[in-house]
C-alpha cells in the first residue's frame, strides 16, 4: 500500500443516526494526510469507482446487524478489489474476529479503535512486512505488532433495510488460537469529521408528536462500568469505560447544529456511567444552543441513584429517556445480572414521571427463562404503567442473542439450554422448553413485520392489542378488551420518539 491510496471507510447500519464509527475515524485518518471516502451502505449503494481504486478498506460493525450486511459487502469488494487490505473493526470485529480471518478479513480491530487503525494504515503504507496474507491477526493496542483484521464489501441500502430483522452474535478468538485482546488503551480524542457523509435529513428523525426534525448523534463515553451478561459490550470492554473530552463533543454538536440538528441522541451505553462529566456537557450545550432536545440511555439503578439528576435534565432540554428494562421477571433480571429488579423498574417510572422525562423501555422479551406467563404479565405491566405508547412494538419480538464471546456461556446452567453455533448467523441457538413460547416469537415477529410494511406500527396501541391477543390464544385465556382511545390519557397519547424503531 502506497501512502497516497485511497481509504474507503463503510458503515451498513447505525440504528438510523449518522454513523461517527465513519466521521471518528476518518477525521484521525485525515490529520495524518491520508485520502479518505465514507459510505454509509445503510442508505446509499457504495459506489464500485471507488472499491477498486481503494488500498484499504475498513468496514464498521458496531453491532449485529452491521455484522451480517458487512459479511455480504466483503464478498462483492473482494470480486471488485481482491488487492486491497480488508479490515473489520468495531465491537462485534472482536466478537467475531476468528470467523473473520477465517472467511476473507486480513485484519480485526475492537475497542477503541480509532489510533489503532490508524497505526495499521501507517505500517502498511511504511511497507512494513506483514503476515497477514498468510497468518491473519487481531490487534487489540496501538503498540500491537500484528495487524488489525476485517472485511468490506459494497452493497444497496435495501440489504441494510432486510439485515436489522436478523439476528446476530460474535467471536472473540484469533485463527490459530489466541485471545483476540480487544484495544483498551486510552486514546486522543479529534473532532468527528462528518463532512462527506449523507445529510442528517437522510436519517432518523424526532417525532415530538407535533413535527419532524432533523436528530443528531454524539458521544459522551465509551464503554460500560457495568457487566451485564447479554450486553456484547461487556467481553470487549469488561466493565472499563472511557470518556470523550466535553469539547470534543461540544464541538460535534456543534458541527451538527449548523447541519440542521435540532435534537441530539446521546449513544452512550450508559449515559450515567460518569455523571458529573454529562452534565457539564448538558449546561453548556444549553447555553449555546437553547431549545436544542436531547435523549439518552441509563440503567435502572441509575435512575434510582441519581433521581436529581432527571428534573435538570429535562430543564436543559430532555425529553425522553431510553432503558433496558429487559424483562419484569426478578428470575429472568438476575439471570441476566440486569443490576435491577422489577419493583426498581416501578421506582425509576415515578421518579421520571415526576421529573416529566417520559422512558422508552428496551426489552428482551424472549429469553429461555421467560414463561408465557411471564410475556403476558409483561403485557399486563406495559398497561396498567400506561407504556403502550412508550414502546416501540419491535420490542415484544427481541430474542435473547447469544454471542460467541458472551458472558452468558460462563454460567453454570448454559449448558442446559444452548444450542450449536451458527457461525455463520454469528450466534448460538437455543430453543425454549416451552414450544408454545418460539412459536409465539414466530407469530410476533411475523405481526410487527407486517405493521411495520404497512405503516401500522405508528399505531402502538392497535399493535400491541393484536399481540395481546396472540399471547393469549397461545396460553389458552381470554385477551382483555381493547381500551378505548378516548380513556386513553391525553399527555400520555404523543411520546417523543425518533423515528427508526430500535434494532439490534
Amino acid at each position: 500500500m502506497k501512502r497516497d491510496d485511497d481509504i474507503l471507510l463503510i458503515s451498513c447500519y447505525e440504528l438510523g443516526h449518522q454513523p461517527i464509527s465513519l466521521a471518528s475515524p476518518a477525521a484521525r485518518l485525515k490529520s495524518e494526510g491520508y485520502k479518505v471516502s465514507v459510505v454509509d451502505a445503510a442508505i446509499e449503494p457504495v459506489p464500485e469507482d471507488i472499491v477498486r481504486r481503494a488500498g484499504f478498506i475498513g468496514i464498521s460493525v458496531p453491532m449485529h446487524t452491521a455484522m451480517r450486511v458487512g459479511m455480504d459487502l466483503s464478498r462483492r469488494i473482494r470480486n471488485l478489489n481482491p488487492g486491497a487490505h480488508l479490515c473489520f473493526y468495531g465491537l462485534y470485529a472482536t466478537l467475531n474476529a476468528e470467523y473473520l480471518l477465517s472467511h476473507g478479513a486480513e485484519s480485526v480491530i475492537g475497542g477503541e479503535f480509532e489510533q489503532p487503525l490508524c497505526d495499521l494504515v501507517g505500517r502498511l503504507c511504511a511497507d512494513v512486512p506483514s503476515a497477514a496474507a498468510t497468518n491473519p491477526v487481531s490487534c487489540g493496542s496501538s503498540a500491537s505488532a500484528g495487524v488489525p483484521a476485517s472485511a468490506a464489501d459494497p452493497a444497496s441500502a435495501g440489504g441494510a433495510a432486510l439485515a436489522r430483522r436478523a439476528a446476530a452474535t460474535t467471536n472473540n478468538a484469533l485463527a490459530g488460537g489466541a485471545s483476540a485482546a480487544p484495544n483498551l488503551s486510552r486514546q486522543t480524542w479529534l473532532v468527528p469529521d462528518r463532512d462527506t457523509l449523507p445529510g442528517l435529513k437522510r436519517y432518523a428523525q424526532l417525532d415530538n408528536g407535533i413535527e419532524l426534525l432533523p436528530a443528531g448523534y454524539a458521544e459522551t463515553t465509551r464503554g460500560c462500568l457495568h457487566t451485564c451478561l447479554h450486553c456484547p459490550i461487556t467481553p470487549v470492554y469488561n466493565g472499563r469505560f472511557f470518556a470523550v473530552p466535553a469539547d470534543v463533543v461540544l464541538a460535534d454538536v456543534e458541527q451538527q447544529v449548523r447541519m440542521g440538528a435540532r435534537h441530539i441522541t446521546f449513544g452512550d451505553p450508559d449515559f450515567l456511567n460518569g455523571p458529573t462529566h454529562v452534565l457539564r456537557i448538558l449546561r453548556r450545550m444549553s447555553e449555546a444552543h437553547p431549545g436544542l432536545t436531547f435523549d439518552f440511555t441509563t440503567k435502572i439503578e441509575h435512575i434510582l441513584q441519581h433521581p436529581s439528576f432527571f428534573p435538570e435534565a429535562r430543564d436543559l432540554g430532555g425529553i425522553f429517556v431510553v432503558s433496558a428494562v429487559e424483562s419484569v421477571s426478578d428470575l429472568v433480571l438476575e439471570r441476566l445480572r440486569k443490576g435491577h429488579t422489577r419493583d426498581d423498574v416501578v421506582r425509576a417510572l415515578a421518579i421520571l414521571r415526576d421529573a416529566d422525562l417520559p422512558m422508552r423501555p428496551s426489552l428482551v422479551a424472549f429469553t429461555p427463562w421467560t414463561t408465557l406467563d411471564d410475556y403476558l404479565d409483561l403485557l399486563d405491566f406495559v398497561e396498567v404503567h400506561e407504556l403502550v405508547d412508550h414502546i416501540d412494538p419491535v420490542q415484544y419480538t427481541i430474542r435473547l442473542l447469544v454471542p460467541p464471546g458472551s458472558a452468558l456461556l460462563d454460567e453454570p446452567d448454559t449448558r442446559s439450554w444452548i444450542g450449536a453455533l451458527d457461525e455463520a448467523g454469528f450466534t448460538y441457538t437455543w430453543r425454549h422448553g416451552d414450544a408454545r413460547m418460539d412459536r409465539l416469537h414466530q407469530r410476533v415477529s411475523r405481526l410487527v413485520e407486517e405493521a411495520d410494511a404497512s405503516g401500522e406500527e405508528r399505531d402502538n396501541r392497535r399493535v400491541f392489542h393484536r399481540i395481546r391477543c396472540l399471547a393469549a390464544e397461545a396460553a389458552g385465556v381470554e385477551a382483555p378488551a381493547e381500551r378505548p382511545f378516548h380513556d386513553i390519557p391525553l399527555k400520555r397519547r404523543r411520546i417523543p420518539r425518533l423515528t427508526e424503531a430500535w434494532f439490534c
